[in-house]
């Protein structure tokens, strides 16, 4: 009992010092304190913090484009193709992880009188070793151009064979 009086004494002195500070401020006994220059404190107010604004992530897919530069690259299979007005161009978007562990290598696209088939092809990046990348899935999507414009040919995903 004798150690846990002074642990409370301190504990009880603590909470009273970090009262609410309705007081003037001033030493009890002299109007201006011990020293002080005549000044009383204010009381307490409460304290607005300012929280900056959010920030979202961007809408829509990353854009990406081919590196070049992935170790083993693997084909991915892609969500959607959607080709532009003019037809000449398909924006194909997919899921992927972060970069550097997961980089578009290159994008082939076989193209005959009935069809095209675009096939994505990812892989961890050569530049950076050792990397170590979260596990999340981001939506990307990049732009392909065709030798004509699409008319009413079937795109195909190369990764679904």
């Amino acid at each position: 009992m004798r150690i846990a009086t002074p642990l409370l004494t301190g504990a009880l002195l603590l909470t009273l010092s970090c009262g609410t500070g309705t007081g003037t401020g001033t030493a009890a006994g002299s109007p201006t304190g011990s020293g002080g220059s005549g000044t009383a404190t204010t009381p307490s107010q409460p304290v607005s913090h300012t929280v900056p604004p959010k920030v979202e992530p961007t809408l829509g897919p990353k854009p990406t484009k081919p590196t070049g530069d992935a170790d083993a690259p693997r084909k991915v299979r892609w969500l959607k193709a959607k080709p532009s007005k003019d037809r000449r161009h398909l924006r194909v978007t997919w899921w992927s992880g972060v970069e550097p562990c997961h980089v578009l290598d290159r994008v082939t696209v076989k193209e005959t009188s009935k069809k095209v088939t675009v096939t994505l092809w990812e892989g961890p990046s050569s530049k950076v070793k050792n990397a170590v990348c979260i596990e999340i899935a981001i939506q990307k999507v990049t732009t392909v151009k065709l030798k004509k414009p699409l008319a009413g040919r079937k795109v195909v995903d190369g990764a679904k064979r």
